[in-house]
Parts: structure tokens; sequence; C-alpha cells
């Protein structure tokens, strides 16, 4: 696991932007393009080094890891909002950069983690089901929590664990509904063994015909980069709250 030194600060260089060729140099040179925007500053293309930005990623806090960003002989604190990987060879391509204010209140996503051993499954025989597994919050920059952990030893059939009963601070606000489940206890589904009669009716069933699949292009030499700000990022998500 990396240290907090380790991940306190992110390095950055200006690079073209825009093109497929300028992003190919970028990773020829060992680095990823990026962009950098946020804080009622205009967007910024730049590079950074992967090595760093996984490091980030893989640390404690992850995603919600505030670090500097270090660009033009200045630092801003800033946070990583999106990310995307090589689909074949798992290489980092591309991340997406967020200036941060210490005293502007960010929504974030949070992980749940789930603590204890159910009774239900100890006693009942069920089967522990987590349903959400991250919750979306609004807070300040240093109130971002790790994780929300939750008890889950008290868990029965017909006894659940809801958003609203996410243990948590006044200095966090929980923006997913508070009816959202959590966790259950749910029981084990058997499996049905189809008569002799269903058998022999599907062999004489005419085949369908076969569904045709299409994939989506893409793209992995370039990303398509604008200057404006990002739409609502699928991974993780950072708005500043004016």
């Amino acid at each position: 696991m990396a240290t907090t030194t380790e991940v306190n600060i992110l390095e950055a260089q200006k690079r073209e932007p825009g093109t497929k060729n300028a992003a190919r140099r970028v990773r020829v040179e060992g680095k990823i393009p990026a962009i950098v925007y946020g804080a009622g500053k205009d967007s910024t293309s730049v590079a950074v080094d992967p090595r760093q930005v996984l490091r980030i990623l893989k640390s404690e806090s992850g995603h919600n890891t505030i670090f500097d960003l270090a660009l033009d002989d200045a630092r801003v604190k800033a946070m990583i909002v999106d990310w995307q990987f090589e689909p074949i060879k798992g290489q980092l391509l591309h991340v997406d950069l967020l200036r941060i204010a210490m005293d502007k209140k960010l929504t974030v996503t949070v992980p749940v983690i789930l603590k204890g051993e159910a009774l239900g499954v100890k006693t009942e025989g069920g089967i522990l089901e987590h349903v959400l597994r991250e919750v979306e919050i609004e807070c300040l920059p240093v109130d971002i929590p790790k994780s929300i952990e939750v008890d889950v030893s008290h868990l029965v059939f017909g006894v659940e664990v809801r958003v609203k009963d996410l243990p948590h601070s006044d200095k966090v606000k929980f923006l997913t509904d508070e009816n959202q489940m959590i966790a259950h206890i749910t029981s084990v589904k058997e499996e049905v063994a189809p008569t002799p009669e269903a058998v022999a009716e599907a062999a004489t069933a005419t085949p369908a015909e076969p569904e045709v699949i299409k994939k989506g292009k893409q793209e992995v030499e370039g990303e398509g980069e604008t200057e404006a700000k990002p739409e609502k990022p699928e991974k993780a998500e950072k708005k500043e709250k004016k």
C-alpha cells in the first residue's frame, strides 16, 4: 500500500492538446495525457507520470485522495475524477484531474464495507447479500471518509441495513436515497431439475435465429479530448459546491 508521502504530489507538464498523434507522442515519452479543470479556471491539457497516478489510485483513499498538483512552478490541491485503461493490455491511458478548494464542499462516492458475521448466516442458514457497495455523499474535502463501515452482525431474515442506518458524522451529508438497501439476509435458491417432458420439448423446438451483437468502437490511441469540462464521470463524480 502506498504511503501518504508517496501520493501527496503529482507532477504535470503542459502538452499539445486535441489530437491522436499528440496523445501518442506523450505515451511514447512514458507519460499519459490528462486534463485539469475546475476552480473557475480554464481546462489545461497536461502530461503526467502513470506510475504516480497508479500509486494514488491504489492508495488507501483511492480516487478520493487529495494531492498537490505541481504545474508551472505552482501547486494546487486536486483529485482524480475519471480514468481510462486500455481494455486489452490494461495500461492506464488517460486521467481527468479536478482542482479543488479546501473550503468548498464536494460530491464524492465512497465504498461501504460490511463488518462482522451476520446472525442470519450463522444460525438461520441464510446468505448475506451486499446490495449497495458505495454511496454518494457531500462534504468538505478534508472530511471525505476513506470508506463507511457498518456492523451487520445483528442481521437476520427480515432485518435490513439501509443508507439511513449508516454511521456518519454531521459533517457528511448522504445524497443517495436514505431508503436504498445496503445489505440483508436472503435464502439459498435451489435449482429445479427440468422434467423429462420439458427436455423432450426443448429438443424438438426450432432453433432461434442467432442474435447479432454490435460492439461499440473503443478508442485506445486518442481520447477525442476537449478542453471543456467533461460530462459526469462514470467511475467517480466530483463536483464543486459553490
